[in-house]
């Protein structure tokens, strides 16, 4: 749960993240556009600034040379373009004003240049005056040279202005550049980072959807596992209740005849009683075992501990095997450790125990040795039991508990492979552990520990 609500913080975090770098590379797309736009505007004022300057430069030299015209060949058209060109001017110089108001220095000089272009036309119409009066050659030489002075400084005012906005031209290109230079990486850094955001996120969400897929899957295996198994349960404890009671019939009518006129009896009629009688035995145990198997696998097998008395629980298992037992095996019982009792399941530690001993006398040597050993361990209970039989090869340890594996020295020895894995089933509930060590034609020890500890959870959560 504490996954699934981190991954959708993270999902969210990414997506707000991703949402807020988009508005920021809108709004620096915005100022982008916003500065360029100004930009343009600010060089299409300064051109128009400098077509002016020209323009009021060739509207000068063309009332000078009108001026001249009319002197030198008294022609009354030039007198016109003279007049024209001096009645242009104002308005241009307006226009010059309204360009430059937001420059205090450029208007200054602008001032200036008004100023030097009305002297200029005021030495102009001095000029036109004299020549048209007769006047002394003296005074218009003086004009002149004001006037030569007079465009000098009309020229060197308008090289000024010029210049200041060349500059001022210059640097608004070099920072929009660099401007549009910077805000694009911006723009294309933040476009990557959020494409990256959204890939993580849709890597998350995609995830998610996997998992939700897979947890789906699992659910639909699992459940059709329990109904399986439930099949199973149900199929095998029919089977169970059909097959016992005719087993029981069998075991006890074979029981009965071989209790009746023994001495009477042929050898040969009791042989044949005998091998009745084990057989039921037999399968009687297989169809116990498939079902305890079964139980366990649906989960329907319960562990329901209760105070036992170890000692003489560990005899009558003993006797129930011994009579059983055709070939005799001599089964010492030895108790170490001072407490008797423990809490355990009476029906599953019988269902261990008396796999395990079966197995000591199944593959052991006829009249052999098996010790059973019952002992204390700080919080736990120990079973023992060792055989001086065939062994268990190396090969065959790592398959011990699957059922129905057998191992491959068994040869002709009757058996069905489930013994062990009922074992590790009924262990498994008690929570307990089983070890073995087993040497070819030695002998195998079993060694089987229950913990006590267990007994108290269950006790709470029963």
């Amino acid at each position: 749960m504490t996954k699934r609500s981190l991954e959708g913080k993270w999902i969210a975090g990414g997506l707000s993240l991703a949402l807020l770098l988009i508005g920021f590379v809108s709004f620096v797309s915005y100022q982008n556009a916003t500065r360029l736009i100004a930009s343009a505007n600010q060089m299409k004022q300064t051109h128009q600034v400098l077509k002016t300057l020209t323009e009021i430069v060739a509207t000068l030299t063309n009332a000078e040379a009108g001026r001249q015209g009319y002197i030198l060949f008294e022609d009354e058209e030039e007198l016109e373009r003279y007049n024209l060109a001096i009645e242009s001017i104002d308005a241009k110089i307006i226009q010059l004003k309204q360009l430059l108001d937001r420059d205090l220095d450029q208007q200054q000089r602008l001032e200036r240049l008004d100023a030097l272009i009305e002297q200029r036309l005021a030495f102009f119409q001095q000029l036109t005056d004299l020549y048209g009066n007769g006047g002394a050659r003296s005074l218009q030489n003086s004009l002149i040279a004001q006037t030569k002075q007079n465009q000098r400084d009309i020229l060197k005012i308008v090289a000024q202005i010029q210049s200041e906005e060349e500059f001022l031209l210059q640097r608004q290109v070099s920072q929009t550049q660099s401007g549009f230079h910077r805000r694009m990486l911006i723009e294309v850094l933040g476009t990557i980072i959020t494409f990256v955001i959204f890939l993580a996120v849709y890597a998350l969400l995609y995830q998610q959807m996997v998992k939700r897929q897979k947890a789906e899957i699992r659910q639909q295996i699992l459940a059709q596992e329990k109904e399986l198994s439930e099949l199973k349960l149900n199929f095998f404890s029919m089977v169970s209740h059909e097959f016992r009671t005719p087993l029981s019939l069998i075991l006890g009518s074979a029981q009965l005849l071989l209790a009746g006129n023994q001495q009477e009896r042929d050898p040969k009629e009791r042989k044949n009683l005998d091998r009745i009688q084990s057989s039921a035995k037999v399968m009687a145990k297989l169809l116990a075992d498939l079902l305890t198997l079964t139980r366990a696998e649906a989960g329907k097998l319960e562990c329901k501990p209760y105070l036992l008395e170890l000692q003489s629980f560990c005899l009558n298992l003993v006797e129930d095997m011994q009579v059983f037992d055709e070939t005799s095996h001599a089964i010492e019982v030895i108790s170490q450790g001072s407490f008797t009792h423990a809490y355990l399941d009476e029906k599953l530690l019988y269902s261990i125990l008396s796999n395990l001993l079966a197995n000591a006398i199944k593959y052991s040597p006829k009249g052999g040795k098996i010790r059973f050993v019952l002992r204390s361990e700080p919080g736990a209970v120990v079973f023992q039991i060792q055989d001086e039989g065939i062994g268990i090869p190396p090969e065959d340890l790592q398959a011990l508990y699957e059922p129905f594996h057998r191992s491959k020295n068994v040869k002709n020895i009757a058996g069905t492979g489930l013994g062990l894995a009922v074992v590790q089933k009924c262990l498994e509930l008690h929570q307990g552990e089983i070890f073995v060590e087993s040497k070819e034609g030695v002998g195998t020890t079993f060694t089987v520990r229950i913990p006590q500890e267990f007994v108290a959870t269950y006790r709470e959560n029963p």
